[in-house]
């Protein structure tokens, strides 16, 4: 019996709107290491909110509260810190706002295929 192969999501990539403030501190492209990007993506949670953010973005960057997510701010200031601190996003602070893209062309470049992953992952319910 043949397989059905899986079907072909689409990353969502926006172009950069003019006037973003200057990114939070962040590793450079060629300091990225596979295994503390997996590391970040290793809690179901961070993979959700980089799921989301690849799949269902409608602006350039998101703020934490269009995520849904019920957890206290602490919690999730803690998630996407590991995120940006991995490489895996990049944040820029809006007013007392913070809003997350995800490095799109810095990890397709570094490591090829591993957004396919994430966008293709299915949560458990």
């Amino acid at each position: 019996m043949a397989s059905t192969p899986p079907p072909v999501l689409s990353i969502t990539v926006l172009p950069q709107p003019p006037g973003l403030p200057e990114p939070l501190s962040e590793p450079a492209i060629q300091d990225l290491r596979l295994e503390t990007v997996l590391g970040a993506l290793s809690d179901p949670l961070r993979l959700f909110i980089v799921r989301k953010l690849l799949l269902e973005r409608e602006e350039f960057d998101h703020p934490c509260g269009w995520f849904g997510l019920d957890r206290p701010k602490s919690s999730l200031t803690h998630h996407f810190r590991a995120l940006r601190e991995a490489g895996v996003i990049r944040q820029r602070q809006y007013g007392l706002e913070r809003r997350s893209e995800v490095r799109i062309d810095d990890l397709r470049d570094r490591f090829p295929g591993l957004l396919e992953l994430v966008a293709a992952w299915t949560p458990e319910s």
